[in-house]
């Protein structure tokens, strides 16, 4: 399970989620993705079932990289608790996922095989997503920073 170390903070404000990723949008270690299409917190329990279900259809074939990571605390009051009397005590740990973002890499196996893992793990997430390869995201990515209408 991901979680953090230690922070300097141990309780966070929510936030908003608007806008797309301006970073963690591109494809660095592998040759597929998985890139999110919903803003979403994604929890360190789903980030970790994911990963299970891809490593077992991949089976000891090919490399995984998780590029998000769940830094923020989640605080949560007890059951029955009056309201007031401060904060609640974190509870569980979440990663800040926009629309854009490359949550999952692949390398060392075939696109088939990899489209098929990246499926399976993103049934897992709360948040629809999109299997891509390295080729096709640059050339989007390239395309929507020189103004030319791209997706994802």
């Amino acid at each position: 399970m991901l979680l953090p170390k230690r922070v300097k903070h141990r309780k966070q404000h929510r936030g908003r989620m608007t806008g797309r990723a301006m970073r963690g949008n591109r494809i660095t270690h592998g040759d597929f993705g998985l890139v999110a299409l919903e803003p979403a917190w994604i929890t360190n329990r789903q980030i970790e079932a994911a990963r299970i279900a891809m490593t077992r259809y991949i089976k000891r074939g090919g490399q995984v990289w998780i590029q998000i990571f769940p830094d923020k605390p989640i605080t949560a009051k007890p059951a029955e608790t009056r309201m007031g009397s401060g904060k609640g005590s974190p509870e569980y740990w979440v990663a800040v996922v926009k629309p854009g973002r490359v949550m999952f890499e692949m390398n060392g196996v075939t696109e088939e095989i990899a489209k098929e893992a990246m499926r399976l793990a993103g049934h897992k997430l709360p948040i629809k997503t999109r299997f891509v390869s390295k080729a096709q995201l640059e050339a989007e990515v390239a395309a929507r920073e020189n103004g030319v209408g791209g997706e994802a």
